[in-house]
């Protein structure tokens, strides 16, 4: 699993995720998924790059958006593959991970939200 934290404009940062994020690749970005959900500014993970994603994977992403979420900030999956959102469907995380499909989707739900 690689991670590559970005600006993303103004208002939020990128995160770019590629590889299994399985329990190594869980343990590669549970620190610095962490820093940035305690910076409690918008975050947007993109998701294009993970081919696959365990439990423990959609813990971090979790416990990220909760984490961002007290701050008043928002966090969003980018285009996950079709695997990948069927899990995250299944599992009815929708509402606490939403998935845009785009750059410019993810800023107009980041519109409405304080940034850091």
């Amino acid at each position: 699993m690689q991670i590559t934290i970005s600006e993303l404009g103004d208002s939020a940062k990128k995160v770019t995720l590629v590889g299994k994020l399985d329990i190594a690749g869980a343990g590669v970005i549970e620190v610095p998924l962490a820093a940035v959900a305690g910076a409690r500014g918008n975050v947007m993970i993109d998701m294009t790059g993970v081919d696959f994603i365990a439990s423990i994977g959609i813990r971090h992403l979790v416990m990220a958006a909760k984490a961002i979420a007290r701050g008043a900030g928002k966090m969003v999956l980018l285009d996950p593959t079709p695997m990948v959102t069927e899990v995250l469907v299944v599992a009815g995380l929708e509402q606490i991970l939403p998935i845009v499909r785009s750059e410019a989707e993810a800023r107009t739900l980041f519109a409405g939200t304080r940034s850091a």
